[in-house]
């Protein structure tokens, strides 16, 4: 294990220092400043290697987390990115970008601040590919079959790797101009620069991994058409379809989605040139939603130089510190400080939108608000506390219903569960034989470790469908909603 007596003699969690806020509103590079070796191995010596790792249920993909934690605190980084990557196929994502839900398990966090598990695992990883430690890995041998994974956000990735590795010719379709899906395009840099993703593709080529970037399977290619071509196909095009907010004035202009803002910054970020770009200068901004997506659009928003941030949500405003409610080691929901909430704005909870208000051009100029109360259990606008707040732009950021549905229910027949998602059994496997979906299409919206954790099992599922059996590892089962705690 690691230092037997580090949790007895390092009791606080120590992160890295974000980048001062005037300093990083200034550019689009992540907002942490370097990692401090000695400090890193002090929180990796917190682990206690539990006799019950919780922290290994906390996580979908089931990361040998107490292992590489004593390897970290060794200093033996080449041996703690073999660990890592035994379960993982993409620790640079997922220390970057997932919540943390082995934190939350973390036994230590009993009575003690958690472990720095993900902090951890982002160092090893940003280590390795410093040292050339991250090798690639190519079949010995093919098996003549070919598999078409459409989709490539990390669930297609990670079912793509699998595949490849296992000796399919694997081909990766998306039907934007560059490979990566939410990761390219609906992450913002100062999260995670896209160098990371170009670094794990060129693995992945270099594996044999095939990859077809501008291709929209059902109107380029029918669904059938692809099907037919490979002896397997993956869905994995995640629930891109997003929840509107079908009010008065949602017709005007300056009323937008999330992910359409996000996205055309991210390809003027990556130097392409975006007519009509949706852009935060000098507006008044006003994000709907409070999670990550929101956090997102607030930080996009002070570094194009909006004159003000508000992000407005329906619920109450979540506790800063555990309830009874939510013991150790279920995942409790906090109040959260990110990067982008650290930067200015204003936050209001309990604000119901009633109306986006517009000028005689058409364009939003505020939005009418009220108090939310809860009548039957559904919360509603109060009568007599309506008020405006003024909006040049407004984001809508509440998330998606799930995956589009029409050309694959026109195309190949597959049906559509009462959640909005594609249909598939306990094997990933659609109605439609050989045609397996993993991640958010499947799913849900979801956090991205359960998408490679699906693309991981998808890929074991559709290896033993093509070979009749399979050596993959199968982290996750589709009808899992949460690891049991």
């Amino acid at each position: 294990m690691a230092d037997p007596k580090g949790f007895l003699k390092v009791t606080e969690r120590e992160l890295p220092k974000r980048r001062p806020v005037p300093i990083r509103l200034m550019d689009w590079k992540e907002v942490y400043e370097e990692g401090d070796p000695t400090q890193l191995r002090r929180q990796a010596g917190r682990c206690m290697d539990c006799g019950v790792p919780f922290c290994h249920q906390g996580c979908p993909l089931g990361n040998l987390i107490p292992e590489w934690n004593d390897l970290a605190w060794r200093g033996d980084g080449r041996q703690a990115i073999e660990r890592l990557h035994a379960t993982n196929n993409f620790p640079e994502f997922t220390g970057r970008l997932c919540p943390a839900p082995c934190e939350s398990a973390c036994v230590l966090g009993i009575n003690q601040p958690a472990v720095t598990i993900k902090q951890v695992e982002v160092s090893i990883i940003d280590q390795a590919f410093a040292n050339g430690w991250v090798d690639s890995h190519p079949p010995e041998s093919l098996t003549g079959k070919t598999v078409a994974v459409v989709g490539s956000g990390p669930a297609g990735l990670a079912a793509a790797q699998q595949l490849t590795r296992a000796g399919h010719t694997v081909a990766v379709y998306e039907r934007d101009d560059r490979i990566g899906g939410l990761l390219r395009y609906g992450i913002p840099d100062f999260k995670m620069e896209k160098r990371h993703i170009d670094a794990r593709l060129k693995q992945m080529a270099d594996e044999g991994t095939r990859f077809r970037a501008g291709v929209n399977i059902g109107v380029d290619i029918s669904w059938d058409a692809l099907r037919s071509r490979y002896d397997a196909v993956v869905i994995a095009t995640g629930a891109m379809v997003p929840r509107d907010l079908p009010i008065p004035g949602r017709d005007l202009n300056g009323v937008h989605f999330a992910m359409d803002y996000l996205v055309q910054q991210n390809k003027a970020g990556a130097g392409d040139d975006v007519p009509g770009q949706i852009v935060a200068e000098d507006k008044h901004v006003v994000v709907l939603g409070g999670g990550d997506t929101g956090a997102d659009c607030i930080g996009t928003a002070h570094r194009q130089g909006a004159a003000s941030v508000t992000n407005l949500a329906i619920g109450t405003q979540p506790p800063t510190a555990r309830t009874d409610a939510q013991p150790w080691p279920m995942t409790p929901t906090l109040f959260e400080v990110s990067s982008a909430h650290e930067e200015g704005g204003e936050r209001q909870y309990l604000v119901s939108t009633v109306e986006f208000l517009g000028n005689e051009s058409g364009e939003v100029r505020a939005i009418r608000v009220a108090e939310t109360e809860f009548v039957d259990g559904r919360r509603v606008p109060k009568s007599g506390t309506e008020r405006e707040i003024p909006a040049d732009l407004v984001l809508l950021a509440l998330g998606f219903t799930g995956p589009e549905s029409h050309d694959l229910t026109a195309q190949l027949g597959v049906p559509f569960d009462g959640r909005g998602n594609v249909e598939r059994s306990s094997e990933y496997a659609t109605s439609e034989p050989g045609v397996f979906v993993a991640g958010d299409a499947g799913r849900g919206q979801s956090l991205i470790v359960w998408a490679i954790a699906e693309g991981r099992a998808a890929a074991a599922a559709v290896d033993k469908y093509l070979e009749g059996e399979s050596d993959l590892p199968a982290p996750v089962r589709p009808t899992d909603r949460a690891i049991a705690l």
